[in-house]
């Protein structure tokens, strides 16, 4: 007998491994678990493990290996490519949640350095950071939720990239539970570090197919004390990047947030909160912020730069932030879109990046395949057009049933991606690749990166136990 597909012998071994709340095997407490944040993907598992310690996940990920379990690790399920859930592609596995390891274990304000379990949440970080006048610059619209193992393991990105880079960029150390149950610790607190290999990067970004990240070392920052804010109103994306070009240029490295808004999706922020009310009115709008905290003068840089490109037309209408609650509610436009889309309910999600020169390119060759291939289908276009990324969604009639709707949904990403290919970008800007761009990345992916590929994977997990289906098919023999 088993029960939901794991035998009593095998459930009490991870029970008395774990202990009392450390193994969840019924439907009703493995629920959350198998549901991504978009209600898009919903997946199984045999059971889901809950390790309290880092030892723990040893010991876990080592009786696992002894009684043939694949494991997918989780961080707070936040992703929205199936990373972490089993959709079907892995045939049976546990999921190891990392949602009990959520312990700061540092704050050095003096070297600015974290330390932090990987199960801690993105927001309790920042406000660790914040309570000793740093800053943790990683941002993203689920940071109350999302953990910063996954954030590493997928190589999170958010709206300070222009200004800060990827998870990878602001990572110091990890430490990694390897497939074999062995502690590989990157810990050190040093900014330079040119000792042969960068093992770090070969865990960040890497989706937990390589190992359990538990641990992560994080770069902090000096908390800026001055922020401006502003909300511009301009004629076309062209303008858009061409204001981007002379911002990057007027205002230097204290430009850490642009983000471009297409005015069609200010109906979407209003299905989360009715009462909000674009600050302009154009065809597309702007969001930009600018930060230091060093004596600089951060409000008339910014008004003057501002009054530069209103007098040659790039700008139409702008308005800057007079409050840090007026800043804020600029900012909810740009966060309610995203929730917006998903209280409407199913519809086509892309992660896209091209060059920063070619987005206007991108978005028009986009929204004419639409209407002329999809004609009722509803084009979305916004994103962080500072480092190139640009999420291009889609929503289906309201008419259409939704089982009408996702089929219709595979042939139109299948057509993005063409787009976005034949202009040299890439189908996963800060998302990941997880189970559901599985099989286009790898189609796409050269002889010589894919061997590269798994030559990694068969070295560090030669078993395939670690996360199978997710970046690459499970049963691929990389020949």
């Amino acid at each position: 007998m088993t029960i939901h597909g794991i035998s009593p012998d095998v459930l009490a071994a991870l029970e008395h491994l774990l202990g009392q709340g450390g193994v969840a095997a019924d439907p009703a407490n493995m629920a959350k678990y198998l549901v991504d944040w978009s209600g898009d993907h919903h997946g199984a598992a045999l059971a889901v493990l809950k390790p309290a310690s880092i030892a723990e996940v040893q010991a876990a990920v080592r009786l696992c290996g002894r009684l043939g379990l694949a494991m997918i690790p989780q961080g707070g399920n936040t992703g929205l490519v199936a990373g972490a859930i089993d959709i079907g592609t892995s045939h049976g596995a546990v999921i190891i949640s990392l949602e009990r390891l959520n312990r700061i274990r540092l704050v050095d304000a003096d070297n600015f350095i974290l330390q932090a379990d990987a199960g801690c949440i993105l927001q309790h970080i920042k406000d660790a950071a914040e309570e000793q006048d740093c800053l943790f610059p990683l941002a993203l619209g689920a940071q109350g939720s999302c953990q910063i193992g996954g954030n590493a393991a997928s190589n999170a990105g958010g709206v300070n990239v222009l200004r800060y880079g990827m998870a990878r960029d602001v990572i110091v150390g990890l430490e990694v539970v390897l497939t074999d149950g062995e502690l590989w610790s990157g810990f050190s607190g040093l900014r330079k570090d040119n000792r042969g290999y960068d093992l770090k990067q070969l865990f960040i970004g890497a989706e937990g197919t390589l190992g359990i990240i538990t641990g992560v070392e994080v770069k902090l920052f000096p908390k800026p004390g001055r922020v401006e804010t502003a909300y511009l109103g301009l004629p076309s994306f062209e303008a858009a990047i061409a204001l981007f070009r002379q911002a990057r240029r007027g205002c230097s490295d204290l430009m850490c947030a642009f983000e471009i808004i297409g005015a069609e999706c200010m109906e979407l922020a209003r299905l989360v909160d009715p009462s909000i009310v674009a600050p302009v009115t154009a065809p597309v709008h702007v969001l930009i912020e600018l930060s230091s905290s060093a004596a600089i003068d951060l409000r008339s840089l910014l008004v003057n730069f501002l009054a530069g490109t209103m007098e040659e037309e790039l700008v139409t209408d702008a308005v800057l932030a007079e409050s840090g609650a007026q800043a804020k509610a600029f900012w909810a436009i740009r966060e309610g879109l995203v929730e917006g889309q998903a209280k409407r309910g199913y519809h086509v999600r892309t992660d896209l990046s091209v060059r920063i020169s070619d987005i206007p390119t991108l978005i028009t060759q986009a929204r004419d395949f639409i209407a002329l291939e999809h004609p009722g289908w509803i084009s979305q276009a916004y994103g962080h057009a500072g480092d190139g990324n640009i999420h291009f969604n889609v929503l289906p009639p309201l008419d259409l049933a939704e089982p009408d709707a996702r089929s219709r949904g595979t042939a139109i990403t299948a057509g993005l991606y063409d787009i976005t290919n034949a202009l040299g970008g890439s189908i996963s800007a800060e998302h990941g690749i997880g189970r559901t761009r599985q099989s286009v990345y790898w189609a796409g992916m050269s002889a010589v990166h894919r061997r590269l590929v798994g030559t990694l994977k068969d070295a560090l997990d030669p078993d395939r136990r670690m996360n199978p289906g997710c970046l690459f098919p499970a049963t691929e023999t990389f020949s």
